[in-house]
C-alpha cells in the first residue's frame, strides 16, 4: 500500500516556547465560554453562575505575538477577548501558560445566538488566535491568581484576576476531559473578563497575565 498523501499535507501549527528554541507543536483548540462572571454579565447571560461550555477553533488559527492580523471578512464587529491559555502536555499534565486573544466575529456570534445556530463562524475564523510564547509550567509554577488585562492603542480596556474564574484550571482540564480525549500539543483559552469591545484596521493591541507573558498584535486590512 501506497503512503504518499493525494494532496499536499498541511505543516502542523507551532507556538514558541519562552525562554528557549523549542517550539510548541498545536493539536486543538479548545475555548471556555463565560467564565468570568461580569464577562457573563455582559454578554447578556440570566446566570453568570452558571457553568461555563466549551467551543473550539482550528489549530491553524495561532498567530505569535508581534504578528498583524488581517481583519476578517464577513464582519462589521470585530472584537478582542483577552485570556489566559493552558498548554497541555503528556497525560493531561500541563505544559506550560500564555496569552491569548480570542477574536471574535461579535455581530456574526449575536446573529447565531439568536438563531440558535454553531458559533463556527464566529469563533473559528482564520486567524483568530493570537497567542504568546509559552511559558513553562516548570519555571513560573501554576497560577491561580494574577491580572489579566488588554490595552487598544495604549487605552486600558479589560483588566481582572485570574483568580475571578467561574471554574480554576484544574476544573476546566477535568471537565473537558469528560467530552474529548485531550493530548499532548492541546491548547485551552480559559475565558476573558469584562470589557471585551471592538477593533479596526490599524490598532495595536497589548496584554498580559501577570507572571505569565505578554502578547501584542495588531489589526491589519482584511
Amino acid at each position: 500500500m501506497s503512503d504518499q498523501h493525494a494532496v499536499p499535507a498541511a505543516s502542523r501549527p507551532t507556538v514558541a516556547v519562552a525562554g528557549s528554541a523549542l517550539v510548541f507543536p498545536v493539536r486543538r483548540i479548545f475555548c471556555v465560554g463565560r467564565n468570568y462572571p461580569e464577562h457573563a454579565r455582559e454578554m447578556g447571560a440570566s446566570d453568570v453562575r452558571a457553568p461555563p461550555f466549551f467551543f473550539a477553533k482550528p489549530a491553524d488559527a495561532v498567530m505569535p505575538s508581534g504578528s498583524a492580523v488581517p481583519y476578517p471578512a464577513r464582519t462589521a464587529d470585530l472584537h478582542h477577548e483577552i485570556e489566559l491559555v493552558v498548554a497541555l502536555g503528556a497525560g493531561r499534565e500541563i505544559y506550560g501558560y500564555a496569552v491569548g486573544d480570542d477574536l471574535t466575529r461579535r455581530d456574526v456570534q449575536s446573529a447565531a445566538k439568536k438563531d440558535g445556530k454553531p458559533w463556527d463562524t464566529a469563533k473559528g475564523f482564520d486567524h483568530s488566535a493570537p497567542v504568546s510564547p509559552i511559558a513553562r509550567a516548570a519555571d513560573i509554577g501554576h497560577p491561580a491568581r494574577g491580572r489579566i488585562w488588554l490595552e487598544v492603542n495604549g487605552k486600558l480596556r479589560q483588566e481582572g484576576d485570574i483568580g475571578d474564574m467561574i471554574w480554576s484550571v484544574p476544573e476546566i482540564v477535568a471537565e473537558l476531559a469528560t467530552w474529548f480525549e485531550l493530548k499532548a500539543g492541546d491548547l485551552i483559552f480559559t475565558g476573558t473578563p469584562a470589557g471585551v469591545g471592538p477593533l479596526k484596521p490599524g490598532d495595536r493591541v497589548r496584554g498580559g497575565v501577570d507572571g505569565v507573558g505578554l502578547l501584542e498584535h495588531s489589526i491589519a486590512p482584511g
